[in-house]
């Protein structure tokens, strides 16, 4: 929603404007356009991440304060995992800060690798901490065990992708 809804008065004039604001305006927030957004990449543990080459989007949609985000990580030549022997637990800062105290709440993930043309399922989860960032990447399947870093769910390469995507309660 754009706005707040209005309260309407018992025999008030109902005019063009206020239809408009009342009902189409805030009919196309629900339908509007994604915004893009340029994801920060942290690790929560040792050295931070560089990108190098790689490419890192993100793109979003807030109506009222229900987000929808998705991001793509490629992998380029020069970019680095940070950390160091695998306690990277990366985190990517999310676009709008989300709300304190919510608990259960988990994005999900893809990680692609481009050498063997496989598809790692993932989840992760959402913290309030650096901002609002989705972190703690994992297998779905229980099939790779541990955090995603530098090695798992694979030795991350050039042309290698993460997709991550969710939802969330926005904080305002």
């Amino acid at each position: 929603m754009t706005t707040t809804p209005r309260t309407w008065s018992v025999g008030e004039v109902v005019t063009a404007q206020m239809l408009n604001t009342e009902i189409r305006d805030q009919f196309g927030s629900f339908f509007g356009s994604w915004s893009t957004w340029s994801p920060t990449w942290l690790a929560e543990g040792g050295a931070e991440p560089t990108l190098g080459n790689g490419e890192l989007s993100g793109r979003y949609l807030k109506v009222g304060r229900t987000v929808d985000w998705v991001l793509q990580l490629r992998w380029g030549s020069e970019t680095q995992a940070g950390g160091g022997g695998g306690s990277e637990n990366w985190e990517f800062v999310l676009p709008v800060p989300p709300a304190t105290g919510f608990t259960y709440r988990v994005a999900s993930a893809d990680a692609y690798d481009s050498s063997t043309g496989l598809h790692y399922s993932g989840h992760a989860v959402y913290s309030t901490s650096d901002g609002g960032v989705v972190k703690t990447f994992v297998s779905a399947l229980g099939d790779v065990g541990g955090i995603w870093d530098s090695s798992l769910p694979f030795a991350w390469s050039t042309a290698d992708y993460l997709y991550a995507w969710g939802r969330y309660e926005a904080g305002a």
